[in-house]
């Protein structure tokens, strides 16, 4: 007999239209952590958490300064605000994230690193 129905070219429905069954639920191990949201603050503040197989990641809860890479070498600068994000919430609310741009006394410097996750801040002069 041929096959009535087109084959199942798509990931959830057959070719019926029927779903398939989910396979099982998400385990608690593959759901991340919660994110790290850096403010810009007077001094830096650190958080060690263990991750799997007994690593200790260190999150950055405050932020006070930022390494920015200049054509002399790397220089520690005082962070001011933080002028735009990917959110607007996040600038206003001064949250510091990969790709957002600060006001320091260099000027303005885009983050480069994922701050939440490297306990540290680095940058370059935008």
């Amino acid at each position: 007999m041929d096959q009535y129905h087109e084959s199942r070219t798509k990931k959830v429905s057959s070719g019926t239209g029927g779903h398939r069954v989910k396979f099982r639920d998400k385990k608690r191990i593959h759901y991340g952590s919660r994110f790290t949201a850096t403010k810009v603050g007077k001094k830096d503040s650190k958080n060690a958490t263990r991750m799997k197989g007994g690593k200790i990641k260190i999150k950055l809860k405050k932020a006070s300064t930022v390494n920015v890479l200049t054509k002399d070498g790397m220089k520690k600068t005082k962070i001011l605000s933080v002028i735009e994000s990917h959110r607007a919430d996040f600038a206003r609310e001064n949250i510091i994230t990969k790709g957002a741009i600060l006001r320091t006394d260099f000027g303005k410097v885009k983050v480069t690193n994922r701050v939440g996750q490297d306990g540290i801040v680095n940058g370059i002069l935008f």
